[in-house]
């Protein structure tokens, strides 16, 4: 496989869907959405290199930080081939183990009952801005799915996504979320809410 194919050079792009020498913009919803989800998923290479300096574990019964991230990765993988339009959607149990991370690592935090300004250690910060960055994904994906624009009209550049892609991306910005929390608090910093004055 060439590094380069110089094929896009005048701004457009092929789906894995599309019909042969069809080709769309890369201004379009659909390369936005995918380049978003590309944007998360190295932003978690980051995360992962990171972790590598102190790679802790969740509980005893879970895999290394490094590991969940990894996961998440691949499923980041699998919810871009989906919207490019492979045969390939996310898996029920892949959610199911997702929410296990997540009320593993609450068994190990301090009850959470407010929003926290980022900026403890570095690792919290990285997972704080990777949870951003999967919401706006999350948002891009949505677009897709929604039939009509604010207007009533109609859009012509959807998607179908399945149940569990969708809600693959919603418990993502979740277990970053848990994540980035159990980070500050394995480092000992004392986390600070708004003051909202």
């Amino acid at each position: 496989m060439a590094l380069f194919t110089g094929k896009g050079d005048g701004g457009t792009t092929k789906l894995y869907d599309t019909e042969k020498g069809v080709r769309i913009s890369k201004a379009s919803p659909i390369a936005e959405t995918l380049g978003t989800l590309d944007e998360v998923n190295s932003f978690l290479g980051l995360c992962k290199v990171e972790v590598r300096k102190d790679n802790w574990y969740v509980g005893s019964e879970y895999p290394s930080i490094e590991h969940i991230i990894h996961e998440l990765q691949e499923g980041l993988f699998i919810v871009q081939a989906e919207i490019a339009g492979a045969e390939k959607s996310i898996k029920g149990s892949r959610i199911v183990e997702m929410e296990e991370v997540i009320n593993a690592i609450e068994k190990e935090l301090p009850p959470i009952n407010t929003f926290f300004i980022s900026g403890g250690c570095k690792l919290s910060s990285l997972l704080d801005y990777a949870r951003t960055l999967s919401r706006r994904a999350e948002r891009r994906v949505v677009d897709l799915i929604e039939p009509l624009y604010p207007d009533g009209k109609v859009k012509e550049y959807r998607r179908k996504v399945s149940r569990e892609s969708l809600a693959f991306l919603n418990r993502l910005s979740s277990v970053l979320y848990a994540l980035a929390r159990l980070s500050n608090h394995k480092s000992g910093i004392k986390e600070s809410a708004p003051k909202y004055k």
